[in-house]
């Protein structure tokens, strides 16, 4: 059995139905979805709020680069353009962890990194994965929920759920 912990954000254009495109896109392999929380922008560009959520993934034949090739899909169908670096988009879809048989898989190949290397200091992952797993740990960086302890959460509000 492959578990998938996958971030998903919007900010551009209608940010929820491109989040409830995303998870009926995922169809069967959803075991759980994080509430939407609206976040402010990471990454320094100047841009509209993101609205994120965590998505927990299930499916017995998925290997760590199913769940990316997936995640690319996802962003190819809401029409996402790649041209500045974290600037705006219609949807971004991360890894965040993979684990098979319930062992987490380090991978630092150059396409995949899991975990994912960011995700120790982004809020916007870590309040919605707390939601749904609240005991969650991130292997390398410990509980999820001490991890969230330590960072600035001022601005993450939840404004929803995907239907």
């Amino acid at each position: 059995m492959s578990r998938a912990v996958l971030s998903l954000g919007s900010n551009v254009g209608d940010r929820t139905a491109h989040l409830q495109t995303a998870v009926r896109s995922l169809g069967r392999v959803v075991r759980a979805v994080s509430s939407i929380y609206r976040t402010p922008p990471w990454g320094g560009v100047e841009q509209q709020d993101f609205y994120n959520i965590v998505v927990i993934a299930e499916d017995d034949g998925a290997d760590p680069h199913a769940w990316w090739r997936r995640c690319q899909a996802l962003e190819q169908e809401a029409g996402r353009e790649r041209t500045v670096r974290w600037g705006p988009r219609t949807l971004d879809a991360d890894v965040i962890l993979v684990e098979v048989h319930g062992h987490a898989v380090i991978s630092d190949e150059p396409d995949l990194i899991l975990p994912h290397p960011r995700a120790a200091e982004r809020a916007f992952v870590l309040m919605p994965w707390a939601e749904v797993d609240p005991g969650a740990e991130l292997p390398g960086g410990g509980p999820i929920a001490d991890l969230l302890d330590g960072l600035d959460t001022a601005g993450i509000t939840r404004v929803g759920h995907v239907h």
